[in-house]
């Protein structure tokens, strides 16, 4: 009777308030909200956007007004007015290929960001699973230290009395509270982390405002796909990982810059029609007039060449950044493909075993129980969660294994051979 009503006041004291229940589509359909993280890769796709709105505007049709306020004399003369107010209107015809890779460039900066906001949601997938499992995993663990503590207080409290009518000697009792002590320690600490966890997935979820009360576990049937070998699995990360197209992306755009900065030294062509009016009269000036304006660069000092100097030092670090990130995804896919093994293999072998015999064990603590041979069930109910604990991190560490394979393939798994879809 005392533990039932500790374990109740327990319940009813140390359960959080919380306001809703969720699933786990639920909570990774939310990858599209606007995170901050989305957000920031989304303002550099529209910064790129603009760029690329910017450089096709080089070709664009231009009106503008100039004008002068002003007075001449000639020698033989006063002083009169000379004002000149124009209309002009200017239509480039021809650069040579200014423009033309401007655009090519921004183009490719467009893809890069894109492939950028893959990535983006892909970890942001990964982040929501995990911390989405992380609640889950401390609400056992909770139930199980709660469940210990449970009792290591009827162990402590039943001292008590024995203490009293002299039965035990105080050393006994000190050490039995002291070992409830270190429990409770234990169990307030994972009510912590149950608040903690679920903080963290709010935030992920991009709903700071709503701790949901309860998770429902998730089947994971995904967990049991096939895979294939590593050599054929690293040859379609290669081909579709995102940063590699994103870093591929920005090593074409600075090829398409430096075709633009070089064509600097081109000649431009433009048409122009002017309509003018003027405060004096002259032979040699027109009211209207149209023609082509041509530009040839002579000389352009360094200017040309330094930009040059810079996008090929950045096309070599784009390049260098692309070489490692190669090293860096063989290792990860090989790493992730290890551990995939080893949770099958030996992970979930190990753990249904440690199930089988603690269920074998509570059975067998119920029955003493029963019997008042001994007073262990509680201790077995614990280490049953314990088990049962275990197991469910082997299939969420599986399942995010296989959503980190999945970030790196760019969002899917090649085929298997010989396995249906």
């Amino acid at each position: 009777m005392k533990r039932a009503a500790w374990l109740a006041l327990l319940t009813a004291l140390s359960a959080p308030a919380w306001a809703e229940r969720l699933t786990l589509d639920e909570a990774l359909a939310t990858v599209a909200a606007p995170h901050p993280d989305r957000r920031m890769v989304e303002s550099e796709l529209a910064l790129a956007r603009a760029d690329r709105d910017q450089a096709a505007s080089r070709q664009d049709f231009s009106l503008y007004l100039d004008g002068s306020l002003r007075s001449g004399r000639r020698p033989e003369g006063e002083w009169k007015p000379d004002n000149v107010a124009r209309l002009v209107a200017r239509k480039p015809l021809f650069d040579f290929g200014r423009s033309s890779q401007a655009v090519a460039a921004a183009d490719q900066d467009i893809a890069a960001r894109q492939a950028m906001l893959l990535n983006v949601e892909s970890l942001r997938r990964i982040d929501i699973m995990a911390r989405y499992f992380d609640v889950l995993l401390a609400d056992m663990q909770y139930a199980a230290d709660n469940e210990f503590m449970a009792v290591a207080y009827v162990a402590w409290d039943n001292a008590q009395d024995r203490f009293e009518v002299g039965q035990i000697g105080q050393p006994e009792l000190l050490k039995l509270e002291a070992a409830f002590q270190d429990i409770r320690e234990r169990r307030n600490a994972s009510l912590q982390r149950m608040r903690s966890a679920r903080q963290k997935l709010a935030h992920a979820i991009n709903r700071p405002g709503t701790l949901p009360t309860e998770l429902a576990d998730p089947a994971l049937e995904g967990n049991a796909r096939p895979l294939p070998e590593y050599d054929s699995l690293l040859a379609w990360v290669m081909e579709r990982n995102p940063r590699i197209l994103a870093l591929q992306a920005q090593r074409a755009a600075s090829d398409a810059r430096l075709a633009a900065i070089r064509a600097e030294r081109n000649p431009m062509l433009d048409a122009e029609v002017v309509g003018g009016g003027y405060s004096r009269e002259s032979s040699t000036r027109d009211d209207v007039s149209a023609g082509l304006v041509f530009n040839v660069p002579l000389y352009q000092g360094g200017r040309v060449d330094a930009r040059v100097a810079r996008e090929l030092a950045q096309k070599e670090r784009s390049g260098a950044e692309l070489e490692k990130l190669r090293f860096g995804l063989a290792e990860a896919v090989l790493a992730t493909l290890q551990e995939i093994e080893w949770l099958r293999d030996s992970g979930r072998p190990a753990a249904d075993k440690q199930i089988e015999y603690r269920d074998w064990a509570l059975e067998r603590a119920r029955a003493e129980y029963e019997l008042e041979l001994k007073t262990n069930l509680g201790n077995s109910m614990a280490e049953t969660q314990v088990a049962q604990l275990r197991r469910k991190q082997v299939e969420y560490r599986l399942a995010l294994a296989l959503a980190r394979l999945e970030a790196l393939s760019g969002g899917s798994l090649p085929p298997v051979k010989g396995v249906q879809e």
